[in-house]
């Protein structure tokens, strides 16, 4: 069961609802999102229907939810949300009504190679600066990152060009430093159903962009959002970057029948990873634009000035006429489906 407050309830009232909900054995988690709050109920549902929730102040609604993932489901929040990414005075929209390119490194390496990437992924319309200080790898043997010395040069590039920062984080440990550098916190397709580091962003205050597992069917993807919404955050985008399949011709099988899928089911926006899904930079281009004619909320591109001697996924990133081709796609296809550029709408001081 879920509690849906009004725009204008107070703390007072959640912790009413809160109260009444524990005195009768059960638990509530409260998620809290931009316009509203939601309180999700486990327990005995037919002693919470005789509570009379509906008749508490700051109560709007209350919904007796079948699907597993009760926080974001669109039974109870028939409208899609919009996540806002920045810090006050420029926030991004990443949402039904807007299309959001986000970009930039696979992984930070120098501070020079990170501000060439950023400025070159701000000059193809990204407004989202994407780059990895902590990545996890395959092989214990492969570059790791530069952990909290690449947080602080993703955060002082992200500052010298007005973009708001996304990073992932591996470890649950890492929670409070990363929060501190970035704007919007990635759980990556290993870490998926990690279900303490789930927790743990839950809790940092920050957006959360969360990829699907390489195996992971789309429920068991929504319940992962479902860890983090439970623990207090209702900002979260989702991210389709392929899945595992018995095919080898690309690194992943990118599967875009999700997009509308999870966009039916969940009230969260959905973005495309079109780099990781090829592992090849030929495909980006073409993925990206099936991604915005399906009705993608948003790509993630991996973009690089030497790709030739990127310490990480150099074969899928973008330079040069790649990148000037999918800068086009990005400006002319998204008003085909009714979106407008993120940056329109992007919130200034």
């Amino acid at each position: 069961m879920v509690v849906v407050m009004s725009p204008d309830a107070t703390d007072e009232d959640v912790a009413a609802v809160v109260a009444r909900v524990e005195g009768v054995g059960g638990e509530a988690f409260v998620s809290k999102g931009v316009v509203r709050t939601i309180i999700g109920l486990v327990g005995d549902i037919e002693s919470f229907h005789h509570l009379n929730l509906r008749t508490l102040s700051g109560v709007a609604d209350v919904h007796r939810i079948s699907d597993p993932y009760k926080l974001v489901s669109r039974q109870h929040h028939p409208d899609r949300s919009t996540v806002w990414v920045g810090a006050p005075g420029r926030q991004v929209p990443i949402g039904p009504d807007s299309f959001t390119f986000l970009a930039g490194p696979c992984a930070v390496e120098t501070p020079e190679q990170t501000l060439a990437a950023a400025q070159m992924a701000k000059g193809a319309g990204a407004t989202i600066l994407r780059g990895g200080a902590y990545k996890p790898r395959t092989s214990p043997y492969a570059f790791q990152g530069l952990g909290v010395r690449g947080l602080e040069i993703l955060a002082d590039v992200g500052r010298a060009t007005g973009l708001p920062v996304v990073t992932e984080i591996v470890d649950a440990r890492d929670v409070a430093v990363v929060a501190e550098h970035a704007d919007m916190l990635q759980i990556g397709t290993r870490n998926m159903a990690n279900f303490g580091l789930l927790q743990a962003v839950g809790e940092a205050g920050k957006p959360v962009l969360l990829k699907r597992g390489m195996t992971a069917t789309i429920e068991e993807w929504l319940m992962a959002a479902e860890y983090i919404a439970q623990r207090g955050n209702l900002d979260v985008v989702l991210c389709e970057r392929g899945i595992r399949t018995f095919e080898p011709a690309t690194r992943n099988t990118l599967d875009l029948s999700a997009v509308p899928v999870v966009q039916a089911t969940s009230h969260l926006p959905v973005i495309v990873d079109p780099s990781h899904a090829a592992g090849r930079k030929d495909l980006v281009v073409p993925l990206s634009r099936a991604a915005i004619a399906v009705g993608a909320d948003g790509i993630i591109v991996d973009v690089h000035p030497e790709p030739e001697t990127a310490l990480c996924d150099g074969p899928q990133a973008l330079l040069g006429n790649d990148l000037r081709e999918l800068a086009q796609a990005v400006r002319r296809l998204p008003p085909a489906v009714g979106r407008v550029d993120a940056a329109e709408l992007t919130r200034t001081a």
